[in-house]
C-alpha cells in the first residue's frame, strides 16, 4: 500500500489527524488503568506485542527510550511517580520534520520497538502523541518462510513518458502488486479510463525494462527505493511511443500521419517471404469476437506470465499491439517487424525469411495465444478415460470438462470443438471410443488415382527421332505400368523398353520393372529406350548386349600453351543394343553410326580422305593403353565405381578380348567422325585398371571434335500428339471433403494402435465424427501432399458456400431442432495460396466486422472485392462464423444499421479489383 509518508501533503494530513486525537485524548491520570492492567494489555494480552505476526496487519514503531521509561513507570508500582513517561515522542526516529522520513539503519530493540495496532491505540489514548508527529504505521509482509514488519517500504519515483521532469515519490510495500503501482500512477497523472498504459523500470545500467506482469509483487519485480518508473500511454493510432517501428519509408507525409480510414482495412508490409504470416494475421484479425476481446483490453486481466507452455505473455501482447494498430483507422499499412521477431524467438522454424505455410503459422499462433491467455494458472493432472460402454453424452461431457480444467481461454471459447474418435481392433473387435478437442479441421481433398508423366522415347529405328510423350499412369503403379502405357502410343512391346532417369547428360538411375512409380518425381527427366537385349549379359547367351553411351565434346581449356583439351558432356545418353558378333571397336563404331543416323549427317567421300601419313606413323609409336573398367549403372552415386548387382563375373565386353584397348581408333587409317573411349559411370574420366573393377560394366563415350560436331551432328525430337493432353479436374464441394474426413480409415503401419484387449499394436480402423462445433470453425484444405518420393499441390477447385454452410448432417450429437443456427455458418475469411510447392504467394479475403464489406489483402495492398471473386482454386484455409454467434454479436448494435451477416451488399463492381 502507499503509506502516509508518500509526500509532504499526505504527511501533514496525517500529522493533523494525530494531533486531533492527541488533543481529544489528553491523558487524565485518574482515568488511567492500573499499572498491572496496562502492562498486561501492552505486553502479554491478546492485543500485546508478544503475539505472533499476521500477514497484512498494521504494526507501529515506538521510540525505544520512551518505551523503556514507560516500562520503568508501570513496573515501579507508583502511578504518581516522577518516572511518568509523558506523550509518546518518536522525534529521534525521523530524518526531518517535513517529509517525516525515517532515518536509515534503524534497528529493532535498539532504536525502536514494534507494537500491534491495538496496543498502539491504547498507549495513544492513555498518554497521547507528541504534537505534530505522525504515527509510524507499517504492514506485516509474508516472505518465503518468514513474516516480518516492513519498516522500510520501497519508494518509487513515478514519471510520465512525455514529462520526465515531473515526478511523484510514492511508497509501496514489497508485497504490493505492479498493478497497484500502475493504478497509482494513472491516478496521479489523471489518465482517462479508456487509455492504455504500461510501465517501464529504469535499471542500474540506465536501460529500461518492461514490467509485463501486473500480478507480481514489487519484491518479485526486484524494484528498489529510488528507482524510476515510467508510465507510457498508447497513441491514438494504436502504437506505443517507445516502439521502434521499422517502416519502409521513414519520411511519412503529413497526409499519412493524419490519415483516418475504416478500422481493420489495413495492410501488412512483406518483410521478405512473410506473406504467409500476413495472410494468417489478416484472417485472425477479422474474427469479430477475438478482435473485440483485444480492443477492449480484456486480455490484460488474463495474461498468464507463468505458464511453462506459454510465451510469457509476449505473443499475446505483440498480437494485441498489432490488432490495436490495424483497427485504429490511422494506418494504410503497418510493419509487423516486432511480431515477426517474437514469433521467431519462440518458434525457431519461423526464424529468418524463408517461405512457410500460413496454416502452420496459424496453428502456432492459436496455441501460443491460448497458453499466454490461459485462465488456468496451475494445470492439474487429468486422467483420460475410455467410454467403457457409457453413453456418448456422458463421456463427451466428461471429456470437455477435463479439457476445460486444464485449458480455459478466449481461444478455447472461440475456436475449440469436440471430436468423437472410434477405434476398432481388427482381431478381437474391441471398440475404443474417446472424445478429443480440436482447434481446426484439416480435411482431405478427393484426389485422382492417376498421374501424368512426361517421358522421352528413344526408338531403335534410326529413321525415327526421339519422341516426347505425356502418359497417364496409376499413382501407385509400377515402372511396368509406364511401359505398358507408352506401348499403346508407340506400338513397341513393353518387354523391349528400359526406363532411365537422366540428370546432367548422365544416367542417374536405371529402373527395374517392379519399382514403384512414386520413386519418379515430377521434375525428373525420364527417358525410355527401345532395346533388343539386356545390360546384365550372360556368358554364352546369344542376346544382344545393351551398351550405355555418353556423348562428349572436346573443348580447349585455358592453358598457357592452349594445348590441353577438356571433355564436356552434351545431349542425352544412349542405350545401344549391340550384336555379339559385332563386338569389336570397328563393329561398335559402325553400329553407333547406324543408330545415330537420326542425328548424324553421313560424310561424303572427300570428308573421309586419309590424313597425314606422317601423323599416322607417329601415332603408331604411341603405347596403346590396356582395357579398363568403369562404374556401376545401378550406383546412385555418380562418382562411385563398382560391380552392379546381377552382373556376371566376367564383363561381356571382354569376352574373347573383343575390345583389346580402352580407346579407338588407335591408328587413323581413315578420318573418323568421332572416337570411342571407355569411361566410368560418371562419363567424365577414363576407367582404371584395378583388378576389382575389371569385371564391372563399362560405359562408352563418343568423343567429338568441335568442328566435326558442328558439321555433322544435329539432335532434336518430336512431340507426340498425347503431349497436348491435360487431365481435367472436376470441382468438388466442401461437403465432400468433410465426408472424406469422417470416413472410416485403416491406420498406417507407422502409426499402429495398442489394443488394451489384445495387449499388442494393431492396424485398427479409425473413424472421426463431429460432436460439438465451435463459434469460429477453421477448415484447412489439405492441398499439399507429401510422400517419400514426391510432393505435390492439389489445385482442385473446392466449391464452398459464402452463407449457410450447414453442418447438421455431420454433427452426431443430439441436436436442438428449435435452433438450427447452431449448425449453420457464414464465411468471414479465406487464406489463399497461389503457385506451387517450391514457391508461391499468400493473400487473404476477409469480411470487415463493422461494415460487412469483403476486402482482398495482398500484403500492404487492400482492395474491396465482390463475393463472386472469393471462391477460387487458391482457397487454402477457410474461416466460418456460427450464425447464432453473429446474431448475438450484432444484436446490441442492431439499431445502427450494421449488417446481420458478413456476406452483405456490395458496392458497384467498377470499384473492385479482379484478383483471379
Amino acid at each position: 500500500m502507499a503509506t502516509v509518508a508518500a509526500n509532504p501533503a499526505a504527511a501533514a494530513a496525517a500529522v493533523a489527524a494525530a494531533a486531533a486525537v492527541t488533543e481529544d485524548r489528553e491523558p487524565q491520570h485518574e482515568e488511567l488503568p492500573g499499572l498491572d492492567s496496562q502492562w498486561r494489555q501492552i505486553e502479554n494480552g491478546e492485543s500485546g506485542r508478544e503475539r505472533p505476526l499476521r500477514a497484512g496487519e498494521s504494526w507501529f514503531l515506538v521510540e525505544k527510550h520512551w518505551y523503556k521509561q514507560w516500562e520503568a513507570y508501570v513496573q515501579g508500582g507508583d502511578q504518581d511517580s516522577s518516572t511518568f513517561p509523558g506523550c509518546i515522542n518518536n522525534a529521534t526516529l525521523f530524518q526531518d520534520e517535513i517529509n517525516w522520513r525515517l532515518k536509515e539503519g534503524l534497528v529493532e530493540g535498539e532504536d525502536y520497538v514494534l507494537l500491534p495496532a491495538a496496543a498502539w491505540h491504547y498507549l495513544v489514548s492513555w498518554y497521547g502523541l507528541e504534537h505534530g508527529q505522525p504515527p509510524i504505521e507499517r504492514k506485516v509482509i509474508e516472505l518465503p518462510n518468514i513474516q516480518k514488519v516492513e519498516v522500510y517500504p520501497v519508494e518509487l519515483l513515478l514519471v510520465r513518458h512525455n514529462d520526465l521532469g515531473k515526478s511523484h515519490t510514492v511508497q509501496f510495500s514489497h508485497t504490493d502488486s505492479i498493478g497497484l503501482v500502475l493504478r497509482t500512477a494513472r491516478e496521479r497523472f489523471l489518465v482517462e479510463p479508456q487509455e492504455d498504459t504500461r510501465l517501464w523500470a529504469k535499471n542500474s545500467e540506465g536501460s529500461l525494462d518492461r514490467l509485463y506482469d501486473t500480478h507480481i509483487t514489487v519484491l518479485d519485480a526486484a524494484l528498489e527505493t529510488g528507482q524510476l518508473i515510467i508510465m507510457e500511454t498508447r497513441k491514438k493510432d494504436g502504437t506505443w511511443p517507445s516502439a521502434q517501428l521499422h517502416v519502409m519509408n521513414n519520411n511519412m507525409s503529413e497526409e499519412d500521419e493524419d490519415f483516418k480510414g475504416q478500422p481493420g482495412i489495413c495492410g501488412l508490409t512483406n518483410l521478405g517471404n512473410t506473406c504467409f504470416m500476413n495472410s494468417a494475421l489478416q484472417c485472425l484479425s477479422n474474427v469479430p469476437q477475438l478482435t473485440e476481446y483485444f480492443l477492449n483490453n480484456c486480455y490484460l486481466e488474463e495474461l498468464n506470465f507463468r505458464n511453462p507452455l506459454g510465451m510469457k505473455g509476449e505473443i499475446a501482447e505483440a498480437y494485441a499491439d498489432l490488432v490495436k494498430q490495424a483497427w485504429s483507422g490511422h494506418h494504410r499499412s503497418i510493419v509487423p517487424h516486432v511480431f515477426k521477431n517474437k514469433v521467431g524467438h519462440f518458434a525457431s522454424q519461423f526464424l529468418g525469411y524463408q517461405q512457410h505455410d500460413s496454416q502452420e503459422l496459424l496453428s502456432f499462433l492459436l496455441d501460443g495465444l491460448h497458453e499466454d491467455l490461459n485462465r488456468v494458472k496451475k494445470k492439474e493432472y487429468v486422467e483420460l478415460c475410455d467410454a467403457a460402454g457409457r453413453p456418448d453424452q456422458e463421456v463427451a461431457q466428461e471429456a470437455w470438462q477435463n479439457h476445460k480444467r486444464r485449458n480455459d481461454s478466449v481461444i478455447v471459447d472461440t475456436f475449440h470443438g469436440l471430436f468423437k474418435s472410434t477405434l476398432v481392433c481388427p482381431d478381437c473387435g474391441n471398440v475404443s471410443v474417446t472424445f478429443d478437442p480440436f482447434c481446426y479441421l484439416s480435411v482431405p481433398l478427393p484426389i485422382s488415382h492417376k498421374r501424368v508423366l512426361e517421358v522421352f522415347f528413344i526408338p531403335m529405328d534410326p529413321r525415327r527421332k526421339p519422341e516426347q510423350h505425356r502418359l497417364v499412369v496409376p499413382k501407385k503403379g509400377k515402372i511396368s505400368d509406364l511401359c505398358v502405357a507408352l506401348s499403346k502410343h508407340t506400338g513397341i512391346s513393353p518387354e523391349r523398353m528400359m526406363v532411365a532417369d537422366v540428370f546432367s547428360h548422365r544416367f542417374y538411375k536405371l529402373y527395374q520393372l517392379e519399382e514403384p512409380l512414386s520413386s519418379i518425381l515430377d521434375r525428373d527427366d525420364i527417358f525410355v529406350y527401345e532395346v533388343s537385349g539386356r545390360i546384365e549379359a550372360i556368358e554364352g547367351s546369344r542376346e544382344d548386349i545393351v551398351v550405355p553411351v555418353y556423348l562428349r565434346e572436346r573443348t580447349p581449356a585455358r592453358d598457357y600453351n592452349n594445348s590441353y583439351y577438356g571433355l564436356m558432356l552434351f545431349g542425352h545418353p544412349l542405350l545401344v543394343s549391340v550384336p555379339r558378333d559385332r563386338f569389336t571397336w570397328e563393329g561398335l563404331y559402325n553400329v553407333l553410326m547406324y543408330r545415330l543416323s537420326r542425328y548424324v549427317t553421313k560424310p561424303n567421300s572427300d570428308d573421309e580422305d586419309d590424313g597425314d601419313e606422317k601423323e599416322d606413323d607417329e601415332e603408331d609409336k604411341d603405347d596403346v593403353p590396356g582395357p579398363s573398367t568403369g562404374g556401376s549403372l545401378r550406383d546412385p552415386e555418380p562418382e562411385q565405381a563398382g560391380p552392379s548387382s546381377g552382373v556376371t563375373n566376367r564383363c561381356p565386353f571382354l569376352l574373347d578380348n573383343c575390345l583389346g584397348t580402352s580407346q579407338w581408333p588407335p591408328r587413323r587409317r581413315r578420318k573418323q567422325l568421332f572416337t570411342l573411349q571407355t569411361v566410368n559411370s560418371n562419363g567424365t574420366s577414363d576407367r582404371t585398371t584395378s583388378p576389382e573393377e575389371v569385371h564391372a560394366q563399362p560405359y562408352i563415350a563418343i568423343d567429338w571434335e568441335p568442328e566435326m560436331k558442328k558439321r555433322y551432328y544435329d539432335e532434336g525430337y518430336v512431340k507426340h500428339d498425347c503431349v497436348g493432353y491435360v487431365m481435367k479436374k472436376a470441382p468438388v464441394r466442401l461437403q465432400e471433403c468433410i465426408e472424406l474426413f469422417t470416413t472410416v480409415e485403416t491406420l498406417e503401419k507407422e502409426n499402429p494402435w495398442y489394443c488394451p484387449s489384445c495387449k499388442q499394436h494393431q492396424l485398427a480402423t479409425k473413424k472421426l465424427d463431429l460432436w460439438m462445433l465451435p463459434e469460429i470453425l477453421i477448415i484447412h484444405l489439405k492441398r499439399f501432399s507429401y510422400t517419400k518420393f514426391s510432393r505435390e499441390k492439389l489445385d482442385t477447385l473446392v466449391e464452398f458456400p459464402i452463407r449457410d454452410l450447414d453442418f447438421s448432417e455431420f454433427v452426431i450429437q443430439p441436436q436442438n431442432e428449435s435452433n438450427p443456427e447452431l449448425y449453420k455458418y457464414d464465411l468471414i475469411a479465406v487464406s489463399n495460396h497461389y503457385g506451387g510447392m517450391r514457391d508461391g504467394h499468400y493473400t487473404t479475403f476477409a469480411c470487415n466486422k463493422d461494415s460487412g464489406q469483403w476486402h482482398y489483402f495482398d500484403d500492404n495492398s487492400v482492395s474491396p472485392v465482390n463475393e463472386n471473386q472469393i471462391e477460387s482454386k487458391a482457397a487454402y484455409v477457410l474461416f466460418y462464423q456460427r450464425q447464432d454467434v453473429a446474431r448475438r454479436l450484432l444484436s446490441p448494435a442492431g439499431s445502427s444499421g450494421a449488417p446481420a451477416s458478413p456476406a452483405c451488399s456490395s458496392p458497384p463492381s467498377s470499384e473492385f479489383m479482379d484478383v483471379n
